[in-house]
């Protein structure tokens, strides 16, 4: 293989990092923002080079920082506003379950598969307060403090992404 060829591999690898990081961002399989920063990482090997490596650094402490931040905010949501762990973990059970559930339904887009989305994390907690003993405003309450930082640590991871997209892009 050529070069050319080579650079244009690792830009079309690069690209699908990119995409399926951008999914796992939402869909909490894999770490979405460590899979959007190996684009970078890809992105050096061509023949260009576009980064420094001080800001390949920086890039990597912010994505460990977003990765820890993601597994802190909810726990923390959920106990500011009253949580226990079950409600935590109802959290993350519903999401799972709303992304395996949905698409075995056929709702995969469009308002329900979004909705499911939001849905799932905020139902798991409420039902994970509930089965500990919690009366339903005090569930209520706990579930939408996980909900808060279910969508904060998707917000965080997101936001990344789409910073790490913007300079793959710009310097191709």
């Amino acid at each position: 293989m050529s070069i050319q060829v080579m650079d244009i591999l690792w830009i079309i690898i690069g690209t699908l990092l990119l995409i399926i990081g951008f999914i796992f961002c939402i869909l909490p399989v894999l770490p979405g923002q460590v899979l959007s920063y190996a684009s970078l990482l890809l992105l050096q090997l061509t023949n260009k080079k576009p980064f420094e490596s001080d800001f390949l650094f920086m890039m990597a402490f912010i994505m460990i920082g977003v990765t820890v931040l993601d597994y802190i905010v909810p726990v923390v949501g959920t106990r500011k506003f009253g949580g226990t762990r079950r409600g935590t973990y109802g959290s993350m059970i519903g999401l799972v379950i709303s992304v395996i559930i949905l698409p075995i339904l056929g709702i995969t887009i469009g308002p329900f598969g979004i909705l499911g989305l939001l849905l799932g994390p905020f139902l798991g907690a409420y039902i994970g307060e509930s089965s500990s003993g919690r009366d339903s405003k005090e569930a209520l309450r706990a579930a939408f403090g996980s909900f808060i930082g279910f969508l904060a640590g998707t917000l965080m991871k997101i936001t990344f992404t789409v910073i790490v997209a913007f300079y793959f892009f710009t310097n191709l």
